[in-house]
């Protein structure tokens, strides 16, 4: 059976590296470590890509866009988020919202929501509105808290209309 509304849900965790550009929601953040990957490593669009990518059943970021492949390399992450609301509307469903939580120690991520929202509906083409970004630190526990890595966890709705 098949419904007009479907749900789906992403995590994902990066390496932090100093001397790499950091780049968050679409937007580059001041600070001395970046996210350590294949792609530009924008945790936060990667874990709204599989979110997307699962609620549609069709698998996941890794599946689509390899980092096997020396053709993503480097690649910025919002041509990967702009491909999979493609996949997802050729599949005839559209964004009703996303929720996404950051766990970060450091940079303190919450004055930049506001410009990743701005980014991300642009890319997605959707309202600024249906997106909702938090973000948290760990109390300085696991490898967040030691400043090692970024995570982030993504639900998203998606509904034909």
């Amino acid at each position: 059976m098949s419904f007009n509304i479907r749900t789906g849900f992403g995590y994902d965790v990066h390496q932090l590296q100093e001397g790499l550009d950091f780049w968050l929601g679409g937007i580059k953040l001041p600070h001395t470590h970046g996210a350590l990957g294949h792609s530009d490593a924008d945790v936060l669009i990667h874990v709204i890509c599989d979110a997307l990518l699962g609620a549609a059943n069709l698998r996941d970021i890794g599946f689509h866009f390899s980092d096997k492949d020396p053709q993503y390399k480097g690649i910025d992450s919002k041509i990967l988020l702009r491909e999979v609301m493609k996949l997802i509307r050729d599949r005839g469903y559209e964004v009703g919202n996303i929720d996404s939580t950051i766990c970060l120690q450091e940079p303190k991520v919450n004055p930049h929501i506001p410009a990743m929202k701005t980014c991300l509906a642009e890319v997605m083409g959707i309202p600024e509105e249906d997106i909702s970004i938090k973000a948290t630190t760990t109390e300085q526990l696991g490898f967040v808290g030691k400043k090692e890595g970024v995570a982030a966890y993504a639900t998203v709705l998606i509904h034909k209309p």
